[in-house]
């Protein structure tokens, strides 16, 4: 598999960042979520399976880049570091 880098809301790498695979799907890297209460709440986890938290504008602004615009470009940068646990 290889993937596209579509866009991210960090300049350091340190928020969420959005991947297009040539198999037509997309891979989000991120902190993985380690809140008890918040994992409670997932629906059928399967083994191998983790939940990883993305702020809405990275994905309504790559959604709107790739399916309306049909590009994908880099996503500007916002600063600060998303918090996955709590």
């Amino acid at each position: 598999m290889r993937m596209r880098f579509l866009g991210s809301t960090s300049e350091a790498g340190a928020c969420p960042t959005l991947y297009e695979t040539d198999r037509g799907t997309i891979v989000v890297q991120g902190l993985q979520v380690t809140d008890a209460e918040a994992l409670a709440d997932l629906r059928d986890v399967l083994d191998g399976e983790g939940a990883v938290e993305v702020p809405r504008e990275l994905i309504t602004e790559i959604a709107r880049r790739v399916v309306i615009d049909g590009s994908a470009t880099a996503f500007p940068t916002c600063g600060g570091t998303p918090t996955a646990t709590g």
